[in-house]
């Protein structure tokens, strides 16, 4: 692997095992749950996120001359662009039709989680930047003669930096929660306009009155019995969106709650003694991020009342200064979710692949910029002036 100068080196790595916990999350912080070891490695320990499933992982490891590490990054070769939310199938099936090989490609994101967060990992204190990592990466996909690297849903400063060092740069959106310092649920709901504070009581009130029992449930209190039911949900899920074999193992879950301890954060439903529906969150020191939902029955609003209100009580209760509730779903607005931005960057090696991307991104970017402007006029918040009614 390259030398990135007189005193770093890269190494890759083919199991994040390989990379003691305490040194990767001492580049990772204690912030994101989705880039900390244990939930790295209970994605390849459960079978979940490995070359069988199209994610070898290439760990990469950014160390100086006395072996410390000072930057790492979640990264795998990827023979697909399965499970990762930002969308480059375009750009594939173009550079395979003009006679290259897109894949396999070099991919850093935590895997199946379209949730922004830091991936390029720099230990504080290091004097780097992301920049220098980023660097480091490009050069082993050109000694590894691949196609692309792609840091998707990083964090903005991340994105500029690579932007500023020559990498393509892509715009997307999310819809997120901001808590304004509320007191109560009661409280965000005086906020909003009074047609759509009405249509979200209604909304609690139905679920609330289904016949069924909601639960908020946290680290030691989801037993296996939990895990059980929410995997079934989660199969339910990937089988009517997708048709396609679930990449989440039946393993993972209940390695995630163990590991991850109070981090874990799930909502469930239960009739008549029978778990029925669960929402499954992590969080984070500035968020609780909503991740998977799943149900086996037909029942109004439960799906807004799992992953979204409770999600808020939540946040509120405990002082977290947003919920980001997931990819998609312009339904969220209603909800109090506004769009935000996300961000991604992309190295490509082939300078005709990388003309074409970069003249699409520049008109995309633009567009989605006016998507966004779009969206938050339809904020169910009162605009200045208006009475709450």
């Amino acid at each position: 692997m390259p030398d990135t100068g007189p005193t770093l080196s890269l190494t890759l790595h083919r199991a994040i095992a390989d990379i003691p916990a305490a040194e990767w999350d001492a580049c990772a912080g204690d912030g994101n749950p989705f880039v900390c070891h244990a939930f790295l490695h209970a994605l390849e320990e459960s079978g979940s996120a490995t070359a069988r499933t199209g994610w070898m992982p290439q760990h990469a490891a950014l160390r100086d001359a006395a072996g410390t590490l000072l930057a790492c990054a979640p990264m795998y070769a990827k023979s697909h662009s399965q499970g990762e939310y930002v969308f480059d199938y375009g750009w594939a099936n173009a550079f395979e039709r003009a006679g290259g090989d897109y894949y396999p490609k070099l991919q850093v994101s935590a895997p199946f989680s379209p949730v922004p967060g830091p991936r390029l990992l720099v230990r504080p204190g290091s004097g780097i930047g992301p920049e220098v990592l980023g660097g480091a990466l490009a050069q082993a996909c050109r000694e590894l003669k691949l196609s692309s690297v792609h840091v998707t849903f990083c964090q903005e400063a991340e994105w500029t930096a690579l932007g500023e060092a020559g990498w393509l740069r892509r715009l997307g959106t999310q819809f997120h929660w901001h808590n304004a310092g509320y007191g109560s649920f009661d409280e965000f709901l005086g906020a909003l306009s009074s047609r759509k504070r009405k249509a979200i009581r209604r909304e609690r009130r139905d679920a609330a009155e289904s016949g069924f029992t909601l639960k908020t449930l946290r680290g030691h209190e989801i037993t296996d019995r939990h895990w059980t039911a929410f995997h079934r949900f989660y199969k339910s899920t990937t089988d009517k969106k997708w048709g396609r074999s679930a990449y989440l193992t039946r393993a993972f879950w209940p390695m995630l709650g163990e590991r991850l301890g109070d981090r874990v954060v799930l909502m469930v439903a239960e009739r008549d003694g029978e778990l029925v529906a669960g929402a499954l969150n992590l969080l984070g020191t500035e968020a609780l991020y909503g991740r998977n939902w799943g149900c086996i029955v037909d029942a109004p609003f439960l799906h807004f009342e799992l992953c979204y209100y409770r999600a808020i009580d939540f946040a509120i209760a405990h002082g977290l200064p947003r919920v980001e509730a997931g990819a998609q779903g312009e339904h969220k607005i209603g909800r109090g979710y506004l769009p935000s931005p996300t961000y991604s960057a992309h190295w490509i090696a082939h300078e005709g692949l990388r003309r074409a991307i970069a003249d699409f991104l520049e008109r995309e970017r633009p567009a989605m910029e006016r998507e966004m402007a779009a969206l938050a006029t339809l904020s169910p918040f009162r605009k200045d002036g208006e009475s709450e009614g």
